[in-house]
């Protein structure tokens, strides 16, 4: 999986994109078909203490892309927050393709069923 991280008003240290990188790997026992990330983090200095931090993802994915944004006053606890968000986004995801699977497959095997007693 690429991850690309940008960022704004914020030093991009290698701790924090190991630490980026560690957590979206994690999805990817949900999600193994994951092309890449985009990682957008932003500082506004200005905002109250509660919301400091805004950490957007973007994953680029097979169909629809999966999207979160959060917001903060730790830049960690953020992130945290986001990949549980993404978390169940892909949960949710991967439980309406086994349906749809399922939904296919009992289809075709009544499909066949009914197939072979007609003639």
């Amino acid at each position: 999986m690429q991850i690309h991280v940008s960022q704004q008003n914020v030093r991009l240290t290698s701790a924090l994109h190991a630490y980026i990188a560690k957590k979206l790997q994690k999805l990817e026992r949900h999600m193994p078909e994951v092309i890449g990330a985009h990682v957008a983090i932003i500082h506004d200095p200005l905002q109250t203490n509660k919301r400091a931090y805004a950490v957007k993802v973007h994953l680029a994915v097979p169909g629809r892309d999966l999207h979160a944004e959060e917001h903060g006053h730790d830049l960690y606890e953020t992130i945290d927050l986001l990949m549980e968000t993404l978390e169940k986004q892909a949960l949710k995801r991967k439980t309406e393709l086994t349906k749809r699977n399922r939904r296919v497959a009992r289809q075709a095997k009544d499909t066949l069923k009914t197939g072979t007693t007609s003639q």
